[in-house]
């Protein structure tokens, strides 16, 4: 991994295990870690047991405020390896898609586009109207990939936390990052 610099994003789907989740094979991975929270997603992380955003900025190399538009992640000069969204709200992704961004986790991503990095958004919400449909086509216009956390049953995995790794591993895969866990079709695990 010549950069390992990778940005996480926390929105307020429901999910915020995807995030966290990220963080701790990101880590185990040797990547330097940059975390966004959104106000929603701290709601969330409460809500799901989680802790809240200050409990995961202890295990990042950079936490952020969102509101800190001045932060070196909202360079396009500040080189990443990319960019995860997880758990990906439609908010969230609306607002990427438009190009109007008004805080630091939907500027990082814009960012993200804007210099061809790779940027995952992990849509965690359904059912989907055309207008979400029709935003995603649009992102993956623009570069995204869409990535809603969908279970792989092939994989054997037997527990919910097995269905998270798997997606997020998967998800990680698509920024370059080997995750040794990710379980993959054909391979003897």
């Amino acid at each position: 991994m010549q950069n390992n610099r990778i940005i996480v994003g926390i929105s307020g789907a429901s999910g915020a295990i995807y995030g966290v989740r990220a963080i701790d094979l990101l880590n185990a991975a040797g990547a330097e870690v940059h975390l966004i929270v959104s106000k929603a997603a701290e709601i969330t992380l409460h809500d799901e047991g989680l802790g809240a955003g200050k409990d995961l900025a202890t295990k990042v190399h950079t936490a952020y405020k969102l509101g800190d538009i001045g932060a070196n992640i909202a360079s396009g000069s500040f080189k990443t390896q990319g960019m995860i969204i997880a758990p990906c709200s439609i908010k969230t992704m609306s607002e990427i898609a438009t190009g109007v961004t008004s805080n630091l986790l939907t500027r990082a991503a814009d960012v993200q586009l804007k210099e061809r990095r790779p940027l995952v958004l992990m849509v965690r919400e359904t059912p989907l109207h055309y207008g979400h449909l029709e935003t995603m086509s649009r992102l993956t216009q623009m570069g995204a990939i869409i990535f809603p956390p969908v279970p792989a049953f092939y994989s054997g995995l037997t527990s919910i936390a097995d269905m998270v790794d798997q997606s997020v591993a998967r998800a990680l895969d698509l920024l370059g990052v080997e995750i040794p866990i990710l379980r993959r079709w054909g391979d003897k695990n």
